[in-house]
């Protein structure tokens, strides 16, 4: 008799294929009525009047501003997709979860949307009821049956994926999608990860506003996306607090910024000012123009020079000699000596900032000739005390007790005069380290000094010791390991009442004065309570690669764990040895293999053979762009000097020469962390090609 199983099952898939294909329908006519509401809500914006609500035009200014801002945040990226996944709730958030409960179902994307009746159409990922898209497993469901992901191409909903967390016939599994979406190849700058979060990843986006999280990084494991998407949470779990206190995003170059400028506005956030550390520090009439040996940039950087800068501030107080006699009709009132050296000595020993004790002596001087007036049986109010404080005698002596100080003067003085420094350095510099700092030819002035950045920092450090830096709300520290103590200070000022996310990799610190530990940065920063958070479940970095790279990491940082990977893919990895004639033509032939690849292309070689590749280039007619220009469809290939790759990522690297890479730096320990960087750049694929032979520990 014959078996009819064959035609069931035909069936049977025909059937799923029939359900899928409707699934998919409706979740596009979703995606449409979305984009409409989105739409909507955009027009309602757009269709504001002002003219009658703004009682000034200052007032109309700033209105019209937020408007004009809420209009771009309500833009609708065409090739970003409005919602990239679903959840199922078993009852609605919030509601009795008894048997029989409703459940509630729900969008997650990048920015809330809701219909012309005010319900919700996608949710914004950071919202509470969007956490178990991240956070959800079949060990913790979280209340949700199910949890469906969605693919896209080129903005259209193509495909989607359903994981049924409380079925216990499912088991875990790997999300294609998610695989997909991590390895698909990276063109243009840095773009958000919001659909791929995972949740290790998602614990430190969600920490509190209140406390300050330090995150070391292995490449690939996505630690400057946690950080901007960190800040993004923030923004709008506290917006009105952080909108009075401000954010700030700080990079470790112009390049590194540009790669990472549009992430923050794809997910709606437009107001997150980015800078260096050297744009904080830059004051009007200091221009950096020299340069610092490293034991100079070293000895600079060294906390120690804040002590230095404090006494050498407060050197200028001089302790009064002479009374101050305050002539006011036709009484003398006189302030002793020895009444004004209580008040010097008070001010001093409460260490407050200079500018501010300044500011509080004339006050006590005039407090003092009050009681006097009083004891006399006049009856002074506080309008004739603010008369005596600005009376010419007692600015006179405040002159000549408390002088104003100025902080680009105080450094240069410093770094002009041995004899000063050595004043204010004794017990706290060796006299070699005093010399290694002195400027052999003394500036002139201000205007002619050739300051370096690391001097710039020091006037920094010397302008709060005479006024307060303002302090943000959240300042967000990427590639933190890098930074000297007195950078970290620097920093630190600019959230002394805020909170900090500061990210990095131990390994990959590749200055001289580059942190040993988190607990010593985070302690020069001001924020020692702060918690260390370790990520090294690596997202970017092919197997192969990381594994070959990590092979440094007993060298340059035993301390720390190797990352892995979760990539699927080993990636493309060739080490080639070439004769010393034929490398340049080699590396061109390698980055030419590389483009047949689809994706970005980056050419990472010592900063002393750009010219010499840049030139090979343009001879074979490969067209090439600087680190931090856009990569488009034509242009894909990067030449990128090895003190620029820190941060930056591409799809295929192709490498020169290892071993001028680490002869490129002042010593060995350091030149290998640049080659760590250098070699965990890649995404899908390294070639390494050289012609001396590989340090010891990649041979």
């Amino acid at each position: 008799m014959p078996s009819h199983a064959p035609d069931q099952q035909d069936q049977h898939d025909q059937s799923d294929q029939r359900a899928a294909s409707d699934a998919l329908a409706r979740e596009r006519a979703h995606l449409a009525a979305s984009r409409a509401a989105l739409r909507a809500m955009r027009a309602d914006v757009e269709a504001l009047d002002i003219t009658d609500v703004t009682a000034n035009w200052v007032n109309a200014e700033v209105l019209q501003r937020q408007i004009d801002e809420r209009i771009k945040a309500l833009a609708d990226l065409a090739h970003t997709p409005l919602f990239f996944g679903r959840l199922d709730y078993l009852h609605a958030p919030g509601a009795d979860q008894a048997e029989g409960a409703e459940g509630e179902q729900f969008y997650i994307g990048r920015r809330h949307v809701h219909d012309a009746g005010g319900d919700p159409m996608v949710i914004d990922w950071r919202a509470p009821v969007s956490q178990p898209f991240y956070q959800a497993s079949k060990k913790q469901p979280m209340d949700i049956a199910l949890r469906r992901r969605f693919g896209y191409t080129g903005g259209e909903l193509t495909a989607y994926e359903d994981e049924h967390l409380t079925d216990p016939g499912e088991g875990e599994r790997t999300s294609r999608l998610l695989q997909s979406e991590i390895e698909r190849p990276r063109v243009g700058p840095m773009r958000d990860i919001v659909a791929t979060i995972q949740p290790e990843q998602d614990e430190i986006v969600r920490a509190g506003v209140g406390g300050t999280v330090c995150v070391q990084g292995a490449p690939g494991t996505g630690k400057t996306a946690v950080g901007l998407h960190r800040i993004a949470y923030l923004l709008y779990a506290h917006r009105e607090r952080l909108a009075r206190t401000g954010t700030l995003v700080i990079g470790p170059n112009r390049s590194f910024l540009q790669y990472i400028e549009q992430v923050l506005p794809a997910l709606g956030e437009l107001q997150v000012k980015q800078a260096t550390v050297d744009d904080l520090v830059a004051r009007e009439g200091v221009t950096v123009r020299g340069a610092d040996d490293a034991e100079a940039a070293r000895i600079k950087g060294d906390a120690r020079m804040a002590e230095v800068l404090r006494r050498a501030v407060r050197s200028h107080v001089a302790m009064p000699v002479e009374p101050v006699v305050v002539v006011r009709g036709s009484r003398r009132w006189r302030v002793p000596a020895y009444e004004l050296e209580e008040m010097v000595g008070e001010l001093l020993a409460r260490d407050i900032r200079y500018g501010a004790a300044r500011e509080a002596l004339p006050q006590r001087i005039a407090h003092a000739v009050l009681s006097r007036m009083e004891q006399a049986g006049e009856a002074p109010d506080d309008r004739v005390q603010d008369a005596v404080a600005r009376n010419a005698a007692v600015k006179a002596a405040v002159k000549e007790i408390w002088p104003q100080v100025d902080p680009a003067k105080l450094v240069l003085r410093l770094l002009s005069d041995a004899d000063f420094l050595a004043e204010h350095a004794e017990g706290l510099l060796s006299a070699d380290e005093q010399k290694a700092i002195v400027w052999a030819k003394p500036a002139r002035s201000v205007k002619s000094a050739k300051w370096s950045a690391a001097d710039a920092v020091l006037i920094d450090e010397a302008a709060d010791l005479v006024q307060r830096t303002p302090s943000l709300g959240h300042v967000v520290l990427d590639e933190a390991q890098d930074l000297s103590p007195m950078q970290y200070r620097a920093v630190g000022r600019r959230c002394t009442t805020g909170s900090a996310t500061i990210l990095g990799d131990l390994a990959q610190g590749t200055t001289p004065w580059a942190t040993d530990s988190w607990e010593q940065a985070l302690s020069h920063l001001g924020k020692p309570e702060g918690l260390v958070e370790e990520l090294t479940q690596g997202f970017r970095v092919p197997r192969e690669v990381i594994a070959y790279a990590s092979r440094l990491l007993p060298a340059i940082a035993p301390g720390l764990r190797e990352a892995t990977s979760i990539r699927e893919a080993a990636g493309d990895f060739s080490v080639r040895a070439v004769a010393v004639a034929a490398l340049d033509a080699e590396v061109v032939a390698a980055c030419r293999r590389a483009l047949a690849h689809e994706g970005s292309i980056g050419l990472i070689a010592a900063d002393a053979r750009i010219p010499a590749l840049a030139e090979a280039l343009a001879e074979a007619g490969l067209p090439y762009l600087a680190p931090g220009e856009e990569t488009t469809a034509d242009s894909r290939l990067t030449l990128v000097p090895a003190t620029l790759a820190k941060g930056l990522e591409y799809d295929y690297v192709v490498l020169d020469e290892p071993a001028a890479v680490v002869d490129g730096e002042p010593d060995e320990r350091t030149g290998l962390r640049r080659l760590y960087v250098a070699l965990t750049r890649a995404v899908s694929g390294l070639a390494v090609v050289h012609a001396a032979p590989l340090p010891e520990r990649l041979a």
